[in-house]
């Protein structure tokens, strides 16, 4: 190349084409080495089914081409935001509250901006379907991004939007199967993939474990006299009701039609007790009424001893609901 360098001196058409070809060889140069790169990161995405998976594996595959402390991602339509940070303390929550607020700027185009002492590069992703849009920010401190960052940075983020959302999708079905589809509550199978666990947790630390089986009352009357689109608004407005008396760690599944269940950890049966009368409170405040009589919830509490088994106690539950619909509506019964 040298000896065709050194002859192309004497000819400026040679000079020309020689410099074109050097020119064209370093591009395709460039471009081998974007396309193994490229061909890492396929590899090392594939597999990964949700999204802070991978926004830390692009995040630890990006950190051998370019320098960051951060990078986030959000989508408004499904209301996903997951950030990966490579700091710690103090300067970890500086970088997320600014990231946090870089997401939720409507970005329509890449761009650049310095926010305090942080340089960001912030990037949209366009789909045909507005939902599965969404902005990838990173950031950092050392530099701002330059112009060839940020094209590679472009190259590879319009690589990782799809898997992205195909994640958002995988959730959105692993969350539809686990939740009741009028309500929104959780469904039987989340109890029945939960309550083992639940039971034998309290068993190994030795803590109260309480079951409430709640069935309403009237709410055939709701069907038969105003519909089955009322009843389900019934239902929802139920739910809600039920929903806010509860605690986070507690767990309110709808079982089908107007059945309930609500697994209540660290409760004992006074304590449940308590519960289950603002429960019945909450349903009587709707105030709805039927010709059979104003809709309530009865209520049947079991404590778990220890030793039955999750049929043996559901059975327990049942049992004790029944004893409470026999006594009346809105009634409460314990073990």
């Amino acid at each position: 190349m040298n000896a065709a360098v050194a002859i192309s001196q004497h000819n400026p058409k040679l000079t020309k084409t020689v410099d074109t070809l050097l020119s064209e060889l370093e591009h395709y140069r460039k471009q081998s080495e974007t396309l193994q790169k490229v061909n890492i990161l396929h590899q090392r995405l594939s597999g990964v089914l949700d999204l802070p998976t991978m926004l830390e594996t692009y995040s630890i595959w990006m950190m051998e081409h370019i320098d960051h402390d951060l990078i986030g991602y959000y989508n408004p339509t499904h209301e996903k935001m997951h950030m990966y940070c490579s700091s710690h303390g103090p300067e970890r929550r500086h970088a997320v509250k600014i990231t946090e607020h870089l997401l939720r700027q409507s970005c329509s185009a890449p761009q650049k901006q310095q926010v305090e002492d942080f340089f960001a590069f912030a990037w949209h992703s366009n789909s045909q379907s507005s939902s599965n849009n969404g902005t990838f920010v990173m950031i950092r401190k050392n530099a701002a991004f330059t112009q060839a960052e940020t094209t590679f940075l472009e190259e590879t983020l319009s690589i990782v939007a799809p898997p992205i959302k195909r994640a958002l999708e995988f959730e959105e079905v692993f969350y539809q199967a686990r939740r009741d589809t009028l309500t929104s509550l959780p469904n039987r199978f989340v109890f029945e993939e939960r309550i083992v666990a639940i039971m034998e947790q309290a068993k190994r630390y030795k803590h109260q474990l309480t079951l409430a089986a709640l069935d309403l009352d009237h709410f055939k009357a709701v069907n038969d006299t105003m519909g089955h689109l009322q009843g389900d608004k019934v239902l929802q407005q139920v739910a809600v009701a039920l929903n806010q008396e509860i605690r986070g760690s507690d767990l309110l599944v709808r079982m089908g039609g107007d059945e309930f269940l609500l697994v209540l950890p660290d409760t004992n049966l006074r304590a449940a007790e308590y519960l289950a009368e603002r429960l019945c409170s909450a349903v009587n405040a709707l105030d709805i009424s039927t010709n059979a009589g104003m809709l309530g919830v009865s209520i049947g509490l079991s404590a778990w001893d220890g030793e039955m088994s999750k049929e043996q106690w559901l059975e327990a539950a049942d049992d004790i609901l029944y004893q409470a619909k026999a006594r009346g509506k809105a009634r409460i019964a314990v073990n």
